[in-house]
């Protein structure tokens, strides 16, 4: 019997006119981002639906994937396509974790506001950098930056892609080295600042304040969560963990190798872009992997599934 699970990309795989087809086509999905915009305060409609640069900035790039991502999914549940667990990779893990029943839409949509706020003016434009090394291994790049201070690992996306955090002249020097040991490529990420490092610390501890503010229901599912690589069912490791997630590696590979274990053979990747499908075309091209980012897709994939 076949296992399920939704699956949910993070920042930088935000586009234009993201989520306009959704709201056209049901009723639902457009409540939804009405809901949202209400709350939010702000025209989240223009910022996702036309060429906008508020899309690319963190604290409006955040809800608004949230938005879009959880507006997807109604419509996918109403096909009767439900997962058998959750995940997302960093700010998609709270799509994940509202798609699992622990948060309600709009709370997770309030939170990752907030998030977005701290994480964006935790360290001073221009302070902190990201950058991506192809082409070599977790344990490899681990070695290579260990004697490097003020750089870290962030992401664990696939085999041949890591992605390191940092003060800016670090990283800088980290990337020099790493190809001399032997990366094929690093990439600096367009990025306001070193996500997923410990300089991000204090934004974890504010988050969680405002994590304890909202109401955490039970959990209907498990989901996975980045730090971790497990699933979780107690809905009181949940704070603590996103708290935790904003400073510490998002471990993608792991948590994608975990549900493989664990008997889950097809996923559905929801949200625009294809990131993680190209992800898992690095860790396991034998799973079934499906794609959920305009409307035509949704006939494609309820016909696969249901």
């Amino acid at each position: 019997m076949r296992k399920l699970a939704f699956i949910y990309p993070g920042q930088g795989a935000q586009i234009a006119g993201m989520g306009a087809d959704f709201y056209e086509n049901s009723q639902r999905a457009g409540e939804l981002f009405d809901k949202a915009e209400e709350v939010l305060g702000f025209d989240l409609k223009k910022i996702c639906f036309e060429e906008d640069e508020r899309l690319h900035q963190t604290e409006y790039t955040q809800p608004a994937m949230v938005t879009v991502c959880l507006a997807m999914t109604r419509v996918l549940k109403d096909q009767g396509i439900r997962p058998d667990v959750t995940a997302g990779l960093s700010l998609g893990e709270y799509a994940a974790i509202a798609a699992a029943g622990a948060f309600e839409e709009l709370d997770a949509i309030r939170l990752v506001r907030k998030r977005g706020i701290l994480m964006e003016h935790a360290v001073p434009k221009g302070e902190g950098a990201m950058c991506a090394v192809l082409g070599m291994g977790g344990d490899d790049v681990e070695r290579a930056i260990r004697e490097i201070p003020d750089v870290t690992i962030a992401n664990y996306n696939c085999p041949g892609q890591i992605v390191i955090t940092g003060k800016t002249e670090a990283v800088k020097d980290a990337a020099e080295q790493l190809k001399a040991a032997g990366a094929r490529r690093t990439l600096f990420l367009n990025v306001s600042g070193p996500f997923h490092s410990p300089f991000l610390r204090t934004a974890g501890e504010e988050l969680k304040k405002e994590i304890e503010k909202i109401q955490i229901h039970p959990l209907s599912i498990p989901y996975v969560a980045n730090v971790t690589a497990q699933k979780v069912e107690n809905p009181d490791e949940i704070c603590p963990l996103l708290s935790k997630g904003v400073y510490s590696p998002v471990k993608w590979q792991q948590s994608v190798e975990y549900m493989i274990a664990e008997g889950i053979d097809t996923f559905v990747e929801i949200g625009p872009g294809k990131t993680l499908s190209g992800f898992m075309k690095k860790i396991n091209p034998q799973v079934s992997m499906h794609h959920i980012s305009s409307w035509e897709d949704i006939e494609k994939v309820a016909g696969e599934l249901c």
